[in-house]
């Protein structure tokens, strides 16, 4: 199925519980009005280590030899008009952002060309990628940079985590800390496409007695570019933390939901020529009359509860556990026009319309332990990170047009998938001088996974696998003198192939492979008061990689192939210049080769009977050699702010073939955003937004899914081989204003 898991949750069965919006809100205001008081912080050096020990584990500073892009909560903040995290990311380095439906609903992110099954996402250290999918499913979660405090982008291998490792970059959020006084914020927005998005959150800041208390509920309604039902997503963030003295406990809760139509599907050429806003899902004729199926959506909802403990038990020493309970559940629910009876394991003759349902029921259980040393000279960490995953998916048919057949509620599938999945590491850094240290980072990681009983397309499943993965990394840091370093890194991440991945295989009669990836990093970073620049050069050697063939299957996901050789090397240019106190310019490129070697496909023309075997070295799917971004800012007056951003990604492929049928042509988009702030009394503070997306108007299209076909409906003497595709429409120029108040 599309979604898994941490992307997902059912209206029906929670209904009884679920928390409203006015009581969401409710809360947060009965919330603001206790924040009156507010005590000072006694020990601010204490209190901002006890929170930097929950994600110690997981970043990395300037002396660690890792490629990486953090942003503030400053940052965050100021990117937050892009609504969804890929878009709000879109201009840092090797990041491809793209959408199903304008930017609202569905968005992916790509990094270096790698998607995002294989970008390792955690939040406070805590995996957040499906167990199965392996995904993170952004829209399902709305407005999680504003639940962060920062974010860091590690390229390449990144630091050992929880979960199935990197094997492009990994991407770790930390959520609000308490601040030092009391907080409160509210935020309006509205965009293109009737978009609607609004936020509350507050914070009590550390009282006197140590605790402190962060809320933040946020939603968002839009009809979106294409057609479709639109989306609705909500979203609540809450915690309560207590400080102590050497003791830090951390309660938190993160509840999202949504309900979005179908999009993935995407159009035909000549049907996006006619009306660029088509969109075929749910489309059936009744009566000569083209009709839409109003409920062809997919809805989810997703609870995280977690509990943090952090104890200093020395000046040196610290310890850190963590336990995340997780539920999601949910479904999806299409119209299927002409389809035949024996698709669901009917006995029937002929063909039907049906409506049909697929469902998923998921819990996961994490926890982890660390212990941290911090030396003058040495730092290591010990930990172990635990997951067990059960989920269960089924399907039903809710109706059928053939009266006849007396269907109504009839489940045509079901199967369970369990996972246990641990990691034990060890991470250690040693300086051997002011200017010159080392780093290692090694993780020993188990899997077992399980896949049992009945699939969608009627083939019965016993899959039983243990994998065992050895990811060692290393590397030096050298600090040239205070303006300049170099670094080096080696490192080698093992990963074990997706749900979908295994379920397709089987259907197939193969097998699927695990992945593995050699990543060479050498970097050299410059600074100076008004201006930087970084190089990094990388190369990421892959065996059996999973990449995109180009199809999707029933359920949206994009269906992966094994390759056996395959490579990305490229080089990644950063730099920023401050020319005054009122102008500066930031620029970053990605220059990349990404390759398949000795790939064997079948090439033939449209309508060719006897098609070719070919082998040759081919481009890796939706992977751009050229992607950039560059960002004028301006201070034209005091507390207002005029920035013009450009992003270009060149061209791409969307499968593993590099035929020009199948080529997706580059794209340049320029953005504009302006801001002004008022001041008011206190700390209070209005600030006024507007974001101008693609003010070109420029009107490009990225692709659904590709696959070759055979006409053989005349018979096995006239068999015609086709190519076949289908595109996802973006928009043109659209905007979104916003209107913060601070206090």
């Amino acid at each position: 199925m599309k979604h898994n898991f941490y992307s997902c949750g059912r209206y029906l069965l929670y209904k009884a519980t679920r928390i409203s919006r006015k009581q969401m809100i409710a809360c947060c205001v009965f919330g603001i009005s206790l924040f009156t008081f507010h005590f000072p912080l006694s020990a601010q050096d204490t209190v901002r280590r006890l929170d930097e020990v929950i994600i110690q584990d997981v970043r990395v500073n300037n002396k660690t030899p890792l490629t990486t892009s953090t942003l503030d909560l400053k940052e965050l903040d100021d990117a937050r008009a892009s609504i969804s995290m890929p878009y709000m990311l879109e201009t840092q380095t090797s990041v491809v952002a793209s959408g199903e439906n304008g930017g609202v609903g569905a968005a992916y992110i790509r990094i270096r060309g790698v998607d995002a099954s294989r970008i390792n996402v955690n939040i406070n250290g805590i995996t957040l990628n499906d167990p199965e999918s392996q995904q993170v499913y952004w829209y399902n979660i709305p407005n999680l940079g504003g639940m962060a405090q920062s974010l860091q982008i590690q390229r390449g291998v990144g630091a050992s985590t929880g979960g199935s490792p990197a094997f492009g970059a990994a991407i770790n959020l930390q959520t609000l800390n308490a601040r030092d006084r009391a907080y409160g914020e509210a935020d309006l927005g509205f965009g293109s496409w009737n978009t609607r998005q609004y936020s509350v959150s507050a914070g009590t800041g550390i009282m006197k007695s140590g605790l402190s208390f962060d809320f933040a509920y946020s939603g968002l309604t839009s009809d979106g570019y294409i057609r479709s039902w639109g989306t609705d997503q909500q979203s609540f963030f809450g915690s309560a933390s207590w400080y102590g003295k050497k003791t830090f406990i951390k309660l938190l809760t993160i509840i999202g939901s949504q309900t979005t139509g179908i999009t993935w599907d995407g159009a035909y050429d000549y049907q996006l020529d006619e009306d660029p806003t088509y969109n075929p899902s749910g489309e059936y004729t009744m009566d000569g009359n083209t009709m839409y199926y109003p409920n062809e959506t997919d809805n989810y909802w997703q609870r995280h509860y977690q509990l943090y403990i952090s104890h200093l038990l020395t000046d040196q020493w610290s310890i850190h556990g963590a336990l995340d309970y997780t539920h999601g559940d949910g479904y999806y629910e299409q119209y299927k026009a002409n389809k035949k009876f024996s698709k669901y394991g009917l006995s029937l003759s002929g063909k039907s319309d049906f409506i049909t349902r697929k469902e998923m029921d998921n819990d996961a259980l994490t926890g982890n332990l660390a212990l941290h040393y911090d030396g003058e000279k040495l730092s290591f960490s010990l930990g172990d990170h635990l997951l067990y995953f059960d989920g269960y998916h089924f399907g039903n048919v809710l109706w059928c047009r053939d009266t006849a057949a007396h269907i109504k509620d009839y489940e045509w599938y079901r199967y369970n998938g369990t996972k246990v999945d641990n990691a034990v590491y060890a991470k250690a850094a040693y300086d051997f001088s002011d200017d010159f240290n080392a780093y290692a980072d090694l993780q020993l990681r188990t899997v077992n996974y399980k896949l049992r009983g009945d699939a969608d397309d009627l083939f019965t499943m016993d899959f039983d696998q243990d994998y065992l993965f050895f990811n060692p990394k290393a590397g030096i840091n050298y600090r040239i003198n205070g303006n300049q370093r170099t670094y080096f890194v080696a490192g080698i991440s093992n990963r074990e192939p997706t749900k979908s991945d295994i379920k397709d295989a089987i259907g197939r009669n193969d097998t699927v492979k695990a992945e593995t990836m050699l990543d060479l990093e050498l970097g050299y970073q410059l600074a100076y008061n008004r201006w930087a620049f970084n190089v990094n050069l990388y190369g990421m050697f892959y065996k059996d990689q999973l990449t995109p063939s180009g199809d999707l299957s029933s359920s949206g996901y994009a269906l992966m192939e094994n390759v056996d050789k395959s490579y990305r090397i490229g080089i990644e240019l950063e730099g920023g210049y401050m020319f005054t106190d009122w102008f500066r310019m930031d620029a970053n490129l990605t220059l990349s080769q990404n390759k398949v070697l000795d790939y064997t496909f079948a090439d033939f023309a449209d309508g060719d009977a006897d098609p070719n075997l070919v082998t040759r070295t081919t481009d890796l799917a939706l992977s751009p050699n050229i992607v950039g971004a560059a960002i004028a800012t301006f201070v034209p007056i005091k507390n207002g702010k005029l920035q013009l951003i450009g992003k270009y990604v060149g061209k791409q492929y969307a499968d593993n073939t590099s035929r020009e049928c199948y080529a997706i042509d580059p794209y340049f988009l320029l953005n504009v955003k302006a801001s002004y702030t008022w001041k008011l009394k206190g700390t209070n503070e209005i600030e006024a937004q507007l974001l101008v997306n693609n003010l070109l108007d420029h009107h490009y299209r990225l692709s659904a899914w590709v696959g070759d076909w055979v006409d053989d409906w005349s018979g096995p003497a006239a068999a015609y081989y086709y190519h076949d595709r289908a595109w996802l429409q973006q928009p043109g120029i659209n905007f979104m204003a916003r209107v913060i108040y601070r206090f």
